[in-house]
């Protein structure tokens, strides 16, 4: 399989960039992507020593400058707050990587309601509301930006036993087209992401047996699931000038699985 490669070939350097979910998995290596490219981050997650650790990972390795801010997504004030705090930071923003979420996997006909009531407002609620914050921030700033919100293949296509994610994620996405289409005119841009099952430390915990991922896996062409560094270096060119006339669109990495 294809290594990770990072490298500052995007124009990214001294941009201002908030990631949402940024110690884990994909957001961990978004994060890693953008400081790699020169982006001075502010990095959001529940837990303030994973925050710290990471900050210092990447503060030691390119030499970015990196703020953190630990979060309860879950809380309805979180958001606004959060973007007044990401802004603070460093004087401005310049992108907003939305990658937080949540997933309780259960059939539909046993839904429980919490979990559903948890996974709207981390996966729906936090990221569109956050996305409204920062983009009045940056109409007021009036520099452009960048949006990109990490939904997923189960916004484009249903996946049993992902109900509420499924809701949540296919809401996300056309809460992102109604960005597009309002922020556009002061050059601000809004894309998803929307990638199949990605080999992270989780992803490879819950499909990492043969028998369940042979289903998911038969479905998909290129007949393999995606590397982390494959939806980051999506994201990061999402960011950069190299798509600036790319705005509204959900962009599958998936191998083929959402074509039909």
């Amino acid at each position: 399989m294809p290594s990770a490669q990072h490298t500052d070939d995007l124009a990214l350097r001294g941009k201002r960039a908030l990631v949402t979910g940024a110690t884990k998995g994909i957001g961990a290596d978004i994060a890693r992507r953008l400081a790699a490219a020169g982006v001075r981050l502010v990095l959001t997650g529940r837990d303030e020593a994973e925050l710290a650790s990471a900050r210092d990972d990447l503060t030691n390795e390119f030499g970015v400058d990196v703020e953190t801010a630990a979060v309860d997504l879950a809380d309805a004030s979180a958001p606004e707050h959060l973007a007044g705090v990401a802004i603070a930071a460093f004087d401005g923003l310049d992108v907003l990587i939305n990658n937080a979420g949540v997933s309780y996997p259960e059939p539909a006909i046993v839904t429980d309601p919490g979990h559903f009531d948890t996974t709207i407002a981390i996966n729906l609620r936090a990221p569109a509301l956050l996305a409204a914050a920062v983009g009045r921030h940056l109409v007021e700033q009036g520099t452009g930006g960048s949006i990109v919100t990490v939904a997923s293949a189960a916004a484009l296509a249903p996946l049993p036993e992902h109900y509420a994610y499924c809701t949540a994620k296919a809401g996300l996405v056309m809460a992102t087209k109604v960005l597009a289409r309002e922020l556009g005119p002061h050059g601000i841009r809004a894309n998803s992401v929307c990638p199949t099952v990605v080999l992270t430390e989780m992803g490879q915990r819950v499909w990492g047996d043969e028998a369940k991922a042979a289903p998911m896996l038969a479905r998909i062409p290129l007949g393999r699931f995606a590397l982390p560094h494959e939806v980051s270096n999506t994201v990061a060119w999402l960011c950069s000038d190299s798509a600036s006339m790319i705005n509204g669109v959900d962009i599958p990495v998936d191998g083929g699985y959402t074509m039909g």
